[in-house]
């Protein structure tokens, strides 16, 4: 028989890991002592606690006794062995002690008796050998039990109303100083320039300003300064905010962050205290940047608007200017303000010495919206099919805001569906939630209604389709979006920054396709166009009077004279011209909505059969692409994809038994997992008993072979095997 040696084997070392970056030993932190008021509230709380215990308390009453019969008697009869002769602060002198008898509940009764003379007492207490002891009251406790309650209830009223009275006198105090935040150059939280994407232009003017307050003698020796101040001013949403961060970061100087609406106030005078306190928090911290968000709601032209002006703002204002001239660049403190209203700022503030360079923000082109979705998407789990120039090309007009909001959005979608990273489809999707709104599918229409707005859909695409110099058809469908039971989807080619009268009324006919086609197919209109209307009435005014696109009236602005600058927007329209030309201006205007229903109707005419089936298809499948439409549309046949396709209400099928059949598997493994836990805690029992056999096995193998038995782990050894 072969014996086999066990070779111990060494242990193997694990590679420890290497100390990350940001694993520092924090220094130990020492807990600052308690202060007065703590050890003043403790030491309240235990007097209350002892004051409610000497009241509450079950304190055993003494039986008051006369001197005589009824002391004198129970001492003749044996019932007093022992008793204290009191003498107390008031010069009182009495007798207490315990009686031999038991009261009710068990215990000694006591007595007490008052004393017209110890010198009596104590000889009648000496000849009948009762022992006693005389002793003088003390005269702390009655005191303090006198005194506490005072002390406790001025205690009280010291930490509820007097410290209250102190704070809110701190708060007073401090109801001036500035409310600006200041982000640390230190902060981990740092955005830099790498952070932003599609504003290039913006970022190179203001790479001025960093390596200025990185080198600031760079730009003097030559003798020339930096502006004081910088207005970024742009759409909301395109990132004046973020820039202005990243300016700091790149810096690495202090940030200070604040809103035009933390100066303003009920009482005059407080938001230029705070003005003032900035720039002193800004003087010590320099070289700093000062980030004032929403500067339009401190710096709005004075004495202008309905009703006069705003004193609070106003001095707000004017002491904003004077801080501004009353620092040079030298102190290394840099204004940067943002606001999307710059026309309704106050000249003052705008004129140079001020805020003498302004860094306009425009909506990203195509290439600026890539790059900002490469920065949004490095937090999201994305597929490697997903192309991010496709879904910026679909985005249009999007701002940096916009996009955020898209990519949370798919991988919001991406998650409720179960799926493991964001795909194609999630972008599509999410594109047409944040633009045209969600799909409402619990809002179901009738037959009646369903068929009215297919038709009326079929309409729009349909004419926009036959129109020249339409933006291409993207998505038809009746499912309601957002307030609106059906919609006509067009996604623009490209970023346009003007657009021509050949435009302008190819969307004046698309909107009237909708109105033509319920004329044409019911007889009859419907409310189902009084948004297309609204906005066909508006483009035809901005052609006449703004955009001077009418021949009968010519190159000339028609609109209103003066906009009221306290409000920031036009709030009546000042008539500059006479009752003949805004006849002539009212007949152009009808004149243009005419002829664009006029076109919408032969379109549709012409294309009749066309009209009845793309309103079928949309009745039976909901949504159509806008390929499809112009398949269908060249060819008059349904394509094969939804001719081969599922109808939603098939699709809505497969989807609940997908969801019931989920869940029927969760419930399965859930099962089955209870079943192997159980199984898992029977294991150790088994493997006892074979382990046990194998050893009995052994043993008698070899006695039968006069053999010593192997050790344990030769027994184990088998057993495992």
């Amino acid at each position: 028989m072969e014996q086999k040696t066990n070779v111990p084997v060494p242990p193997i070392e694990k590679p420890q890991d290497k100390p990350k970056k940001n694993d520092r030993k924090k220094p130990p932190q020492v807990k600052p002592p308690m202060p007065l008021r703590g050890f003043a509230m403790w030491f309240l709380m235990m007097a209350l606690v002892l004051m409610a215990m000497q009241m509450f308390q079950k304190t055993q009453v003494a039986e008051p006794l006369d001197y005589n019969p009824g002391f004198t008697q129970k001492v003749t009869d044996g019932s007093i062995t022992k008793c204290e002769i009191v003498r107390d602060n008031a010069g009182t002198d009495y007798i207490t002690g315990e009686l031999t008898t038991v009261g009710a509940d068990g215990a000694q009764e006591t007595f007490r008796v008052d004393l017209p003379s110890i010198e009596t007492a104590s000889e009648f207490l000496l000849k009948h050998d009762v022992q006693f002891k005389v002793r003088r009251a003390s005269a702390f406790w009655p005191i303090f039990w006198n005194v506490a309650p005072f002390i406790i209830g001025f205690l009280l009223i010291y930490f509820i109303f007097f410290r209250q009275m102190k704070m809110a006198g701190g708060r007073a105090m401090s109801f001036g100083k500035s409310r600006a935040k200041l982000m640390k150059k230190d902060d981990e939280n740092k955005i830099t320039f790498a952070d932003v994407a599609g504003v290039e232009e913006a970022k190179e003017e203001l790479q001025e300003v960093v390596e200025f307050l990185k080198n600031p003698k760079q730009f003097q020796r030559l003798g020339g300064k930096m502006p004081k101040g910088v207005l970024l001013a742009g759409a909301p949403g395109t990132g004046k905010t973020l820039i202005a961060k990243a300016v700091a970061g790149e810096a690495d100087v202090p940030f200070f962050n604040i809103s035009g609406s933390d100066f303003v106030e009920m009482f005059v005078g407080v938001g230029a205290s705070r003005v003032r306190d900035m720039f002193e928090q800004g003087r010590k911290n320099a070289p700093c940047i000062i980030f004032v968000d929403e500067i339009d709601a401190v710096g709005r032209s004075r004495f202008s608007g309905m009703g006069g002006g705003h004193d609070e703002r106003e001095q707000t204002l004017n002491a904003l200017l004077v801080e501004m001239d009353g620092f040079e660049t030298e102190e290394g403190i840099i204004i940067i303000a943002a606001t999307n209203r710059p026309d309704v700022l106050d000249p003052a503030l705008m004129r140079p010495g001020r805020f003498d360079r302004q860094v306009f923000i425009d909506l990203p082109n195509l290439k600026g919206r890539e790059e900002i979705l490469e920065i949004h998407v490095k937090r999201v789990t994305l597929s490697k099919e997903v192309d991010l120039t496709k879904v910026a090309r679909g985005t249009p007009g999007f701002s940096g805001a916009d996009i955020m909001n898209l990519v949370n959005e798919a991988a919001l979608l991406a998650a409720r569906r179960g799926a493991e990273a964001v795909e194609q489809p999630d972008f599509e999707e999410a594109r047409d939630k944040v633009s045209w709104g969600r799909e409402r599918r619990s809002h179901m229409l009738d037959d009646e209604e369903k068929k009215l707005t297919a038709y009326h859909e079929a309409g729009h695409a349909i004419v926009i389709a036959k129109t020249e110099q339409t933006e291409p058809l993207h998505k038809v469908t009746i499912i309601p979006r957002g307030r609106a039971l059906g919609a006509t989807m067009q996604l623009p080619e490209k970023d346009r920054y003007t657009q021509g009268r050949k435009r302008l009324f190819g969307m004046l006919v698309g909107l009237m396709g909708g109105r033509v086609a319920e004329e044409l197919i019911f007889h009859d209109v419907t409310t189902g166009a009084q948004n297309d209307i609204e906005r066909a009435t508006r483009i035809a005014r901005a052609m006449v009077c703004e955009f001077g696109m009418s021949d009968a009236l010519g190159p000339r602005n028609y609109g209103s004279g003066e906009q009221q600058m306290f409000l920031g927007r036009e709030i009546h329209r000042n008539e500059v011209h006479g009752d003949k030309i805004t006849q002539l201006i009212d007949a152009e205007i009808d004149r243009i909505l005419k002829e664009a229903h006029d076109s919408a109707r032969t379109i549709l005419e012409e294309h009749r059969d066309k009209l009845e089936l793309i309103a079928e298809v949309l009745m039976t499948y909901e949504t159509v692409d806008g390929d499809q439409v112009m398949r269908m549309l060249e060819t008059g046949e349904i394509p094969d994809e939804l001719k081969n396709g599922k109808t939603p209400e098939e699709k809505r099928a497969e989807e609940e038994k997908a969801a019931e059949e989920a869940e029927k598997a969760a419930a399965a493994e859930a099962s089955a997992d209870d079943e192997s836990s159980k199984e898992s805690s029977e294991a150790p029992a088994d493997d006892l008993s074979a382990d046990l056999s194998a050893g009995a096995l052994a043993k008698v193998e070899a006695l039968a072979k006069e053999e010593e038995p192997p050790d344990d782990e030769a027994q184990d050894k088998p057993a495992s095997e």
